[in-house]
């Protein structure tokens, strides 16, 4: 099942008697639970046929308990267990419940941050019912991509600098992320466009220091602004962690070390698949393929595992991470 094609079902209510929602992704968990505390029942019919479990506080024998109830003046029961991955260890323990389930209960189970072994009978039976629901991560790389799509459900036209600036910034947090859609929605007052000069304004971002102004920089090998920036992240650290700028940095590298091995091998139509960006972007990785030689990149790509290491403590003593920072971005433009 998609997120979609649950969400769908929901408002038309058709309705599933189980709801196992596993995977990496909080957010569509979070989305599709919180759907069903909210519109399955009415206000009045909540009290005595809503539970909200926590996986913690609760054995599988409880869940089943309440699961097994019948709906008091209203037509379904709703039992919701949050942080059911406390419970893991037991899960399987639901398996037969899930091949007979309480037609008027709809039972939630938030699995965040985990999966259930695919072997599992449990985990055959829910998938073949039609119960499983895997929330996937989404790849850094796709992130730009899904929030063009995301702000179109909230009626904005998001512009792919824009999209990229927001995901170096805001990184993977899908709520904080839609949450930061509403706001726009707010403040802009109609308006439906959002490019970078809105994202500066209005999401909290420095229009001279952060990543994605330090990768255009080091791209264009403008050793100047790149300095600027540096000096800036030095005297900031809280705001700008070095593990995250390394990140940035390792993504953009590794795409254009990419480029040089490809692009002359596949027609230009299929660049933008193969580096796992968007189609506007390809041409910056044209451009910096001309300063930067694959025997550069290699060594750059090298220079960067290092500052990781460095950051994390790995042979490292006593070097601050804006010293780590300075030497790094010396011998990428060096």
């Amino acid at each position: 099942m998609s997120f979609d094609a649950v969400l769908n079902d929901l408002k038309n209510g058709q309705y599933q008697p189980v709801y196992f929602l596993q995977g990496e992704e909080p957010y569509y968990i979070d989305q599709v639970s919180d759907f069903i505390a909210k519109n399955v029942l009415d206000e009045g019919e909540r009290d005595f046929n809503q539970s909200i479990l926590y996986g913690k506080d609760v054995t599988i024998q409880d869940i089943l308990n309440e699961a097994r109830q019948y709906p008091m003046m209203a037509s379904h029961r709703v039992v919701i267990v949050k942080e059911a991955q406390e419970l893991s260890r037991t899960i399987i323990q639901l398996e037969d419940y899930c091949k007979a389930p309480t037609d008027t209960t709809l039972l939630v189970i938030c699995y965040k941050y985990k999966k259930l072994d695919g072997k599992t009978k449990i985990a055959k039976e829910l998938k073949k019912d039609g119960y499983l629901f895997t929330s996937e991560a989404i790849r850094d790389y796709k992130m730009p991509e899904w929030i063009i799509a995301e702000g179109k459900k909230h009626g904005l036209v998001v512009a792919p600098n824009a999209a990229m600036l927001m995901s170096e910034n805001l990184g993977t947090d899908l709520s904080k992320i839609v949450k930061t859609f509403q706001k726009l929605k707010i403040v802009l007052e109609g308006e439906t466009m959002i490019d970078e000069k809105i994202v500066y304004k209005h999401v909290g971002i420095s229009r001279e220091f952060n990543d994605f102004e330090l990768q255009r920089a080091l791209a264009q090998k403008d050793i100047l602004k790149a300095n600027l920036i540096c000096t800036h992240y030095g005297n900031n650290p809280k705001n700008h962690p070095l593990v995250v700028t390394v990140s940035v940095l390792y993504g953009f590298f590794s795409k254009l070390l990419k480029y040089h091995a490809v692009h002359s091998q596949i027609p230009q139509a299929e660049l933008p698949r193969a580096l796992g960006v968007n189609p506007f972007f390809v041409k910056e990785y044209q451009a910096a393929s001309h300063k930067y030689t694959m025997g550069k990149l290699a060594k750059i790509i090298t220079y960067l595992r290092e500052a990781d290491l460095k950051s994390k403590g790995v042979g490292n003593a006593s070097t601050s991470d804006a010293e780590i920072l300075k030497e790094l971005i010396f011998k990428i433009l060096h």
